[in-house]
C-alpha cells in the first residue's frame, strides 16, 4: 500500500489486514516504512522476531496476522534507522526473499511516503498485484497523489483505487458529515486522472484511541465493507 503524509496509511493496511483475517483470510503485512514503522505498535506486538537458518521468522497477532517490520529486530523500538536509501530498499526486499511467510492469502506491503529507493525497489524487485492508494481531503495531498500514480504506472503497477481517509467526522446526535478538512475533491480529482474511489473513511476517535493502544483488531469501522469488497475482488481477478 502506497501512502502520502499523515493521511492514517499504516491504520488503513493493518484493519484491512483486520478485515481480510475476519474473512477467513492467511494474512501478512510487510513493514516498508522502515524509517517510521508503526504496524506493530498497531497491534501490541513487543516480541522481537529472530532468524535461524538464513531466515527470519515473522511475528503472528493476536488473529493470526504475520508481520515483519524493522521495529522487531531493534532492541529498542524508539531507535531510529539512519541508512541511506539503497540500504533500507535492500531491507524491504530481505524482508520478502527472507522472510519464512508461510502460507498466505494476502501480503499487504505498507509503504514509506514518496517516490524514493524504497518504492522504486519495492516496484522492481517483488511481484505487486495492485497498489491502494491513502489520501486525505486536504488539497496539497493531490499532487502527492498524483507522483504515485503516476510512477505505478510508469513502473507498470496496477492501481486498485484510492482510499479517502479522515474525510469527515459524523455528528453524534444527527448523522451529518462534517468535512473537518475541507469539502473532498476526489471524485473530481479521480475522472482527471482516471482512478477509482474505494472509499471515504470518517473520523473516529475510539477507533484512533484503539490503534494508539495496540488493539487494532478490535475496531469494528462498517465504512470499510466495500473497501474490502473491492480488494477481494481485485485479488479473485490477480
Amino acid at each position: 500500500m502506497k501512502r502520502v503524509p499523515g493521511v492514517g496509511k499504516s491504520f488503513i493496511t493493518s484493519y484491512l489486514a483486520v478485515s481480510l483475517a475476519r474473512k477467513g483470510f492467511k494474512v501478512g503485512i510487510l513493514d516498508a516504512d522502515v524509517t517510521g514503522p508503526s504496524i506493530p505498535k498497531a497491534f501490541g506486538i513487543k516480541e522481537k522476531a529472530y532468524g535461524e537458518n538464513n531466515l527470519i521468522y515473522p511475528i503472528s497477532t493476536k488473529t493470526g496476522i504475520r508481520i515483519m517490520s524493522a521495529n522487531l529486530l531493534l532492541d529498542d523500538e524508539s531507535d531510529p534507522i539512519i541508512w541511506r536509501g539503497v540500504l533500507l530498499g535492500n531491507l524491504v526486499k530481505q524482508f520478502y526473499e527472507d522472510v519464512l511467510w508461510g502460507e498466505l492469502d494476502y501480503l499487504l506491503i505498507d509503504m514509506p511516503p514518496g517516490t524514493g529507493d524504497i518504492a522504486l525497489t519495492t516496484f522492481q524487485t517483488i511481484p505487486i498485484d495492485d497498489l491502494i492508494i491513502v489520501t486525505s481531503p486536504q488539497d496539497l495531498v493531490s499532487l502527492v497523489v498524483t507522483k504515485a500514480i503516476k510512477m505505478a504506472r510508469m513502473m507498470k503497477i496496477n492501481v486498485l483505487g484510492v482510499v479517502e481517509n479522515m474525510s469527515y467526522l459524523k455528528c453524534p446526535k444527527c448523522e451529518e458529515k462534517i468535512p473537518v478538512f475541507g469539502e473532498s475533491h476526489l471524485d473530481e480529482f479521480a475522472k482527471k486522472l482516471d482512478f477509482k474511489v474505494l472509499g471515504k473513511l470518517p473520523i473516529v476517535s475510539e477507533n484512533a484511541t484503539k490503534v494508539d493502544n495496540g488493539k487494532v483488531e478490535e475496531v469494528a469501522l462498517p465504512e470499510f465493507d466495500s473497501i474490502l469488497e473491492e480488494v477481494i475482488k481485485g485479488g479473485e481477478e490477480a
